[in-house]
């Protein structure tokens, strides 16, 4: 048995967890960074655009995830299928997977690449962009299709890193485009000259000189050119990984071929995260044109759009845990070591839970301050700190419910992997976000955000208390036989 292989199978679930999860969670924390980073350098740079220019890229972003969450369905599902294939000690397969996982990323990047270019406009007045803030809109989207394949490729083929347990890996490539990111931001984004780090030095208490920067430029097209630069470095820094021989897994050009077979069991199972993302992309066109109607415009889009990125700081660290359990949950799922599986998802939901609290503290308490750092246009600061306080309410049940989700992710049950993944934002959130501002206005639109997640958080602890009967029955029967 490969040592990877060894690990999943033997190795203690807290110690196993940790190894895996720690790698995933600092990549995770640190993309969130750099998303965070984005905003903050485009709305500093803009001056008194800020709010437009923060407002683009909050309307372009959800078409941005949707690009990103076709690619997760492709690689979290293909990455199902090769953990349940190394537990079963099927190389072969696991081998087919994902030469299939990395075909299907090609078809599908060359699609919205032309797609998307082509229908750019429509696309983003579906998403709420008005007149002021289409052309930022349109500067960096119109960057981030052209760079569709790298992104997909990098997150499809990363899922695969984590299926054979080699998290650090995976680690290292979300560390590097990151990095690479936050590097070159600066220099895209800003023209040439002195540079005042005051946004940074009030908050930190501290005297940071003005620095001389060489820069482009480019405003927000210039983020979305370093984006798609850290993007590139990412996915070759995954074509090294394969080609230098460290995978246990081996790549054979003939299973490029596509086969409707393992196609169909990799979208299936990844259609749960699909659904989350395509959700939220959803909820985010009819936020956005909600908004329009109660939030007067630019600047309560532009609100969402920081309190996006603030939550997903929150999430991603909860992810980095969840891709660290797939990987566990997948192997000895297939190895019908059903009691490991559960006390797998019991400490995962302990570890997120204690994250979303932890979140939900720092967001408020310090929402004044963590909006300064975006702007420093006090009408958005101050409707800022109000909506944020309401949306983090129920923040500390979250951390349950995206374990939950990925349970059924984990061990290829796809339907009710499915309906966890929509439910927050499709069969909850939207409905509220629509009918709750008919009563209460604007404030009714960020009182939609904590009810959605009790609800989401009920129906995921039902689904959960039932599966762990199912998983528990499984393992006796087991055992006596």
């Amino acid at each position: 048995m490969h040592e990877r292989s060894r690990l999943l199978a033997d190795e203690s679930i807290g110690k196993l967890l940790f190894k895996l999860s720690a790698p995933a969670t600092i990549g995770m924390l640190v993309q969130a960074l750099y998303n965070l980073v984005d905003t903050v350098f485009v709305g500093q740079a803009l001056g008194e655009n800020s709010v437009q220019g923060i407002a683009g890229i909050a309307v372009a972003f959800p078409i941005m995830m949707i690009v990103m969450s076709i690619a997760l369905a492709i690689g979290i599902g293909g990455s199902s299928i090769i953990s349940r294939s190394l537990g079963e000690r099927n190389i072969d397969r696991a081998e087919n997977v994902m030469g299939n996982v990395l075909s299907l990323v090609l078809i599908t990047s060359a699609v919205i690449c032309i797609a998307g270019s082509i229908f750019i406009t429509p696309i983003l007045r579906l998403f709420g962009a008005t007149d002021t803030i289409l052309p930022y809109a349109t500067e960096y989207l119109s960057v981030i299709l052209y760079g569709a394949i790298f992104f997909m490729f990098a997150l499809a083929m990363n899922n695969v890193v984590r299926a054979e347990g080699n998290a650090k890996v995976a680690m290292y490539t979300m560390l590097v485009s990151a990095l690479v990111n936050i590097i070159l931001d600066p220099f895209f984004i800003f023209n040439s000259g002195y540079i005042e780090f005051n946004f940074l030095a009030d908050k930190l208490g501290i005297v940071i000189e003005p620095l001389y920067m060489y820069g482009f430029g480019l405003g927000v097209k210039g983020a979305a050119i370093a984006t798609v630069l850290a993007q590139v470095t990412g996915a070759l820094f995954i074509v090294w990984y394969f080609a230098s021989g460290n995978s246990s897994l081996r790549f054979h050009t003939k299973n490029l071929m596509p086969k409707w077979d393992i196609a169909r069991e990799s979208i299936s199972i990844g259609m749960g995260p699909l659904a989350r993302n395509a959700s939220s992309s959803l909820m985010v066109i009819v936020l956005n044109n909600v908004l329009l109607v109660y939030g007067g415009g630019d600047v309560a889009i532009a609100v969402f759009g920081v309190v996006n990125r603030l939550f997903m700081f929150t999430f991603m660290p909860m992810y980095g845990i969840v891709q660290g359990l797939q990987p566990i949950v997948g192997f000895n799922y297939g190895a019908k070591n059903f009691t490991r599986v559960i006390e797998s998802v019991k400490l995962s939901m302990f570890v997120t839970t204690t994250m979303a609290i932890l979140g939900f503290i720092l967001l408020l308490v310090f929402p004044e301050q963590l909006f300064s750092i975006f702007t420093t246009d006090q009408q958005l600061i101050s409707s800022g700190k109000y909506a944020t306080r309401i949306m983090v309410m129920a923040l500390p049940l979250v951390g349950f419910q995206v374990v939950g989700a990925s349970l059924y992710q984990a061990i290829g049950k796809a339907r009710p992997s499915f309906l966890l993944a929509m439910s927050r934002q499709l069969l909850f959130l939207i409905p509220l976000v629509i009918i709750l501002p008919h009563f209460f206005q604007l404030t009714g639109v960020w009182m939609a955000f904590p009810l959605s997640d009790s609800l989401a958080f009920l129906l995921t602890l039902v689904m959960v208390i039932k599966e762990f009967k199912i998983l528990t029955i499984m393992g006796e029967n087991i055992k006596s036989s």
